[in-house]
């Protein structure tokens, strides 16, 4: 069984800036995309950044250039570093792990975290 556990997020200022992390637990040997996406009220969830295979970080249009994501291999931690935010940022954001192959050689998807809150106030 895989575990992700979100730290960060919050309530920052137009053009401000916040940290977002993920720790991936459960005897985890592989991950093949690791990411985040978010959903804000009305709207459907949708993709902001993933690691593929450790290697390649797709973004989404809206973030690129403005957010960056990166990952402790040892950990099996994510982190979002999100700068210049604006208020349509404002969303809750949850870490996703999928294509997880274990130690035991067991292979899980769909898995979410339980989603941290952004918020930014213009």
């Amino acid at each position: 069984q895989v575990q992700l556990v979100e730290s960060g997020g919050g309530l920052v200022q137009a053009g401000g800036s916040l940290r977002l992390s993920c720790a991936a637990s459960g005897s985890i040997f592989s991950i093949n995309r690791f990411g985040w996406f978010r959903q804000s009220s009305g709207k459907e969830r949708e993709s902001v950044a993933v690691l593929v295979r450790g290697t390649r970080a797709d973004y989404a249009a809206s973030v690129e250039g403005r957010f960056t994501i990166s990952r402790d291999r040892d950990t099996n931690t994510i982190h979002l570093q999100m700068d210049n935010l604006k208020p349509d940022d404002t969303a809750m954001y949850y870490c996703n792990a999928e294509g997880v192959v274990t130690t035991h050689g067991v292979i899980y998807n769909n898995n979410w975290g339980q989603g941290t809150q952004v918020t930014v106030s213009s």
